[in-house]
C-alpha cells in the first residue's frame, strides 16, 4: 500500500530529516518550512518511527484542500477515504490549528472536522452511532492560509520520548535536537565526544545511540502497532532490522562532566536504560576547569543562558570561560548552541559556521568551531 507521509519538524532541521528518510528508503521526499513530506509502504511508517532521530512525530497524509468557509472545510473532509484507516470501532478525535486563514476558530474547524468525518464513516459502515472503543487513530489538522491538511498520526508520544529519559535537570536538551547536534557536527563511530556541561546526559546519550547506529525508538512502542488495518509482523520485523544495523563494538567514547553530582547520578542512569552506559564516562567537573583527555575530539554542548537558567552577567562570564577552555587546535571541533547574538564576542573569536536552530521555542544560533 502507497501512503503519503508528513513529518512536523524543528525549524532549520528540515534538510537533516528529510535526508535520513531518503536513507530509510523513503521516496518522493520534499521539504518545505517546518516539514517533510514523502510517501512509501507499512514498513516504512514502522521503520519511521522506530529508526528517526531527528523526527517529532510521523503523520499519515490523509488529504489536502482549500478551505475558506465552514461549508468547504466540511466538504472537502467528507470526501477524503477517512474509511481507509478507521474502522467502525475506532476512537478518533480532532486537534489541530489555524494560521493566517479565514477559518481562524480552531474548536469550530475540529467540530466540522469531526462531523464530516462520521458523515463519511456513517455512509461507509451503515450505522449512525460510533462508539469508538477501539485503537487511537487520532486526527490532526493544520490550516495555513486557507490550505487545509488532514493527517492522523502514527507516532503516539512524541519521537523525541525514546524511553531512556524518565527524570531529567532543570532544562534538558531534546532527544530530537541533542541527536541533531551530533550529526550536524559530523559525529562518526571512532571519534571521541565531549560535553563538559553534560547534566542528565543527552547529548553524550543521544552521540553514542548516533556513533552505533543504535535505533533511539526500538525499545518504545507507537500508537500505530495496535491499528489492526497494519500487518502485525511489520513491527518486529522492523525492530529485527533496526537491531541488526548496531554496530556491536566500536572505538566511541563519550566524555561528560558538570557541577551537579545529581545530574551525573542521572546522566548514567539515564545512559543505563539507553543501553549505551559502556561508552560514556562521566565526572563532577566545573567547565571552567575543562581539560581534554585524548589528542583529538568533538566537544557538543548546550550551556544554560538567560532565558534558562542564568542570568545574562553569569551568561557571559561562562561564555567567556568557554573561550578559554575551548583552545583551537588540530583535530578538535566545537559546537554550542546559544540564543545570545553576541556569543562569539564573549568565546572570543567568530564561529566558522553557524546555524540557525530552535531549542523549543527559544531561536537559538549553532555556532561551529573546526579550523
Amino acid at each position: 500500500m502507497k501512503i503519503n507521509f508528513v513529518i512536523p519538524c524543528l525549524l532549520g532541521l528540515e534538510k537533516l530529516i528529510a535526508d535520513e528518510m531518503k536513507a530509510l528508503g523513503a521516496e518522493n521526499v520534499v521539504s518545505e518550512n517546518g516539514r517533510v513530506l514523502f510517501s512509501g509502504d507499512e514498513y516504512l511508517l514502522a521503520r519511521a518511527n522506530i529508526c528517526s532521530r531527528y523526527a517529532e512525530r510521523i503523520q499519515i497524509l490523509v488529504g489536502t484542500f482549500q478551505a475558506k468557509s465552514f461549508e468547504e472545510l466540511f466538504q472537502g473532509t467528507k470526501a477524503l477515504p477517512w474509511e481507509q484507516w478507521i474502522g467502525a470501532y475506532d476512537t478518533f478525535p480532532v486537534k489541530g490549528y489555524s494560521l493566517n486563514s479565514t477559518l481562524f476558530s480552531v474548536s469550530d474547524c475540529q467540530s466540522i472536522i469531526k462531523k464530516a468525518v462520521v458523515e463519511r464513516l456513517k455512509s461507509k459502515y451503515n450505522i449512525s452511532w460510533f462508539e469508538e472503543t477501539g485503537p487511537l487513530y487520532q486526527i490532526q489538522f493544520s490550516i495555513m492560509k486557507d490550505c487545509v491538511s488532514l493527517l492522523i498520526d502514527t507516532s503516539g508520544y512524541g519521537l523525541h520520548k525514546r524511553g531512556y529519559r524518565l527524570e531529567s535537570n532543570g532544562a534538558p536538551i531534546k532527544e530530537t535536537l541533542a541527536a541533531s547536534l551530533c550529526c550536524l557536527s559530523r559525529l562518526r563511530p571512532y571519534h571521541t565526544l565531549y560535553d563538559p556541561m553534560c547534566g542528565s546526559g543527552t547529548i553524550l546519550i543521544e552521540g553514542a545511540l548516533l556513533a552505533n547506529n543504535m535505533a533511539p525508538g526500538v525499545n518504545r512502542h507507537f500508537t500505530a502497532e495496535r491499528w489492526t488495518n497494519l500487518p502485525e509482523n511489520i513491527w518486529t520485523e522492523e525492530r529485527e532490522r533496526a537491531r541488526s544495523l548496531a554496530l556491536n563494538e566500536s572505538q566511541f567514547v563519550a566524555y561528560g562532566s558538570d557541577i551537579d553530582e545529581k545530574s551525573l547520578e542521572l546522566a548514567m542512569a539515564n545512559a543505563k536504560r539507553a543501553g549505551v552506559d559502556k561508552y560514556i564516562k562521566l565526572e563532577k567537573r566545573d567547565v571552567k576547569d575543562f581539560v581534554p583527555k585524548t589528542d583529538r575530539g568533538t566537544l557538543i554542548c548546550n550551556p544554560p543562558y538567560g532565558e534558562r537558567l542564568l542570568d545574562f552577567k553569569q551568561a557571559e562570564d561562562l561564555y567567556k570561560s568557554m573561550g578559554k577552555c575551548f583552545r583551537q587546535q588540530k583535530g578538535w571541533s566545537y559546537s554550542i548552541i546559544s540564543p545570545s547574538e553576541d556569543f562569539e564576542i564573549f568565546f572570543g573569536r567568530k564561529a566558522d559556521k553557524r546555524r540557525k536552530l530552535y531549542n523549543g521555542m527559544i531561536k537559538c544560533q549553532l555556532y561551529m568551531y573546526f579550523k
